[in-house]
């Protein structure tokens, strides 16, 4: 037909490999989409195809993937080809936002109700510290529960019961850790929580236990993309194995070269094992120079468990890649400084258009101090310290202004969150001291019911034999934050939402809590513009949803995160870019520097343990694929661990890159 998707222009600027992509709509598909090549448009142009060549209803296609950006990306893109408001009627979204929506509407099957609070992992971790201290009859301070939470993480992306990955897992073997289980599971549902696993773990739950509900979400899409499939963990696999087996049009993409998540519960067999009437391979490349590609497709080869595939380009060879040897890692991190101002220079790049990448974040401070030590040319002029940010720093969300903030929210929709009301009942300060709290949590165990309906009966005119332990001044808070809540509770059932959000805001009088406990003006600024954007964030959910609640907008400032008020740095900065190897997956860099090419960083030598060889083998190539034309390997000959001086070995994944690629200069050679 004229009009069809195929004759349009856009659509022959396709490879081979990407066509043949779009057009495969049918059945079970394996995408393996290399780096760099360009799989977002295949997607886009796949979901373009289903809705004007094959005449599928856009409420009929559901696209997950790991990303809020992502999802908005391919949104935006398909909307490009068809038209905004097709594009808007295909549910494109993560995981963990798809699961949401199903739950808020079928939770109840569960015996949660509708309202349910949405925990962090900082939520979890607070409420588990309480429930071990209570375990431990522990008063001072706990021992590490690093390793149990661990435990506990690995049993909610695998939707177990503890006994059972303990019999997958013979020394897991841990009776405190698995009574921690419970005990979490058991206070979650009274305080009507759910956490980010679980968000994907009861949805699961909920298909296999109600198949008519499945049945209803199967018939309604009909057509199942999954991004990033690499890094699906096991409860992810069920999930797309319940919702895709009715009509069996299941298209998977990814990359097996680029699963680096095995840390956090990814198994990278989900898509080496991944059964297919289709398998398709993009190899084509468009970010990086062959040079690069050649490197990391070297490296790469070494692995066995992978699809066999190489990564090539029409682009110009490129330059070499640069090796040089350091005598310790401040003179690596001097000699990187100083190779970015003279390509700065001489090749008229940005700050931004470079990156520093490491293994681990404690290899950042010397490159930090050389950083600001730098001294460089400025229009005519000499500027001392080259402009950098960190990746990995505190998420907006996490910061105390925005926790203190979010729990009066989470308790407004739901009172029966015990650990936002625990974290606010006296913030700001109004006479109930950490004695009354902890008065007030004996009782609340005696009694046996939530703690809201404690302080609701403590809060009543009529007598209680509980006030009489607790002092007048404590009583009058109690009474007060009880009457504010209420209070805040009839203001955010009308609409709009974000007024009483202001209103609350200065009813607490949140701006003299942060003057009266930071001494610092800066910091006391930096806390109230956070407060100012969390006010206005919520404005502009408001803006985008026809349909806004309270409770949608909590689980939404969860879920998406960068939707917080503020300019894209990308474009409001000039920065270099300092991150980890795995936070730089799915960016891209004019010039890329990775340090600490050494064999007990990369391979890192604890996850050689945990994950593997081959999982760090292809961090390295995620690594090295970030760079379009230039990247440059450094390494110390001498490092300090621990304060002590230690020599170290270069790299094994040094030797796997062919010698004709590589460029080795002196570290002093600039």
């Amino acid at each position: 037909m004229e009009d069809s998707l195929e004759n349009k222009q856009a659509f022959s600027h396709l490879n081979p490999g990407q066509r043949k992509a779009v057009l495969a709509a049918q059945g079970r598909v394996l995408i393996l989409a290399g780096a760099g090549s360009g799989k977002t448009s295949v997607l886009a142009y796949r979901i373009a195809h289903l809705l004007q060549n094959l005449h599928v209803s856009p409420e009929a296609i559901l696209g997950l993937t790991f990303t809020n950006k992502a999802a908005q990306e391919m949104r935006e893109r398909v909307g490009r080809i068809v038209s905004q408001k097709i594009a808007k009627g295909v549910t494109l979204s993560t995981f963990h936002s798809f699961c949401m929506q199903i739950l808020r509407k079928e939770i109840h099957r569960l015996g949660y109700t509708p309202n349910f609070t949405l925990y962090d992992e900082g939520d979890v971790r607070r409420l588990g510290q309480g429930l071990a201290r209570h375990l431990l009859e522990h008063e001072g301070e706990l021992p590490s529960l690093e390793k149990t939470f661990t435990k506990i993480a690995f049993a909610k992306c695998r939707g177990l019961s503890f006994d059972q990955v303990a019999s997958e897992k013979k020394d897991w073997h841990d009776p405190f850790s698995a009574e921690l289980y419970d005990r979490l599971k058991i206070c979650m549902r009274a305080y009507n929580a759910v956490d980010f696993d679980s968000l994907l773990s009861l949805t699961v739950q909920l298909f296999e236990e109600h198949p008519d509900v499945l049945e209803r979400y199967q018939d309604r899409y009909r057509y199942i993309m999954i991004d990033e499939y690499q890094d699906t963990n096991p409860i992810q696999y069920r999930l797309a194995k319940l919702i895709s087996s009715k009509h069996n049009n299941l298209c998977v993409v990814g990359d097996d070269d680029q699963s680096i998540y095995g840390w956090r519960g990814a198994e990278i067999k989900n898509i080496l094992q991944f059964e297919s009437e289709n398998q398709i391979k993009l190899e084509q490349n468009y970010r990086s120079t062959p040079n690069i590609l050649k490197a990391a497709n070297a490296v790469i080869a070494n692995n066995a468990q992978r699809h066999a595939k190489e990564l090539w380009s029409t682009k110009e060879t490129g330059e070499p890649i640069t090796l040089f040897h350091a005598p310790t890692e401040v003179d690596e991190a001097r000699s990187i400084v100083q190779r970015m101002i003279k390509l700065r220079k001489e090749k008229n790049l940005s700050w931004r258009e470079m990156a520093v990448l490491y293994r681990s974040n404690i290899l950042s401070r010397p490159l930090e101090l050389a950083l600001m030590e730098a001294v460089w040319e400025k229009e005519g002029k000499w500027v001392r310290g080259i402009p950098y940010e960190i990746f990995g720093g505190t998420e907006f969300f996490e910061r105390a202004e925005i926790k203190d903030l979010m729990a009066y929210l989470k308790v407004i929709a739901n009172p029966l969150d015990q650990e936002a009301l625990l974290r606010i009942i006296n913030v700001p300060r109004r006479g109930i001291s950490d004695k009354t709290l902890d008065l007030l949590t004996q009782f609340n165990r005696m009694r046996k019911i939530p703690l809201w309906d404690l302080l609701l009966e403590m809060a009543s005119p009529l007598s209680s034999d509980l006030k009489t332990d607790l002092s007048d001044k404590a009583v009058a808070g109690i009474r007060s934050f009880v009457a504010l809540i209420q209070t805040a509770q009839e203001k955010f059932a009308e609409r709009p939402l974000h007024p009483s959000f202001s209103w609350l805001v200065d009813e607490i009088d949140y701006r003299k809590a942060i003057s009266d406990d930071v001494k610092s003006e800066k910091m006391r600024d930096f806390k109230w513009e956070n407060v100012a954007h969390c006010v206005d964030s919520m404005a502009i959910y408001e803006e985008e949803q026809a349909d806004s609640s309270l409770t949608d907008f909590l689980s939404n400032s969860l879920l998406c995160q960068e939707r917080i008020v503020q300019k894209d740095k990308e474009q409001r900065e000039d920065k270099v870019s300092l991150m980890t190897f795995h936070s730089a997956k799915g960016l891209e860099f004019t010039a890329c520097y990775l340090i600490g090419m050494e064999d007990h960083i990369i391979p890192h030598e604890k996850s050689l343990m945990e994950t593997g060889l081959e999982e760090e083998r292809r961090l390295m190539y995620v690594a090295m694929t970030r760079a379009k034309k230039f990247l440059t390997l450094s390494m110390a000959r001498k490092r300090k661990k621990m304060g002590k001086e230690i020599v170290t070995n270069p790299s094994r994944f040094l030797f796997e890159i062919p010698k004709e690629l590589v460029c080795i200069t002196s570290w002093q050679t600039i």
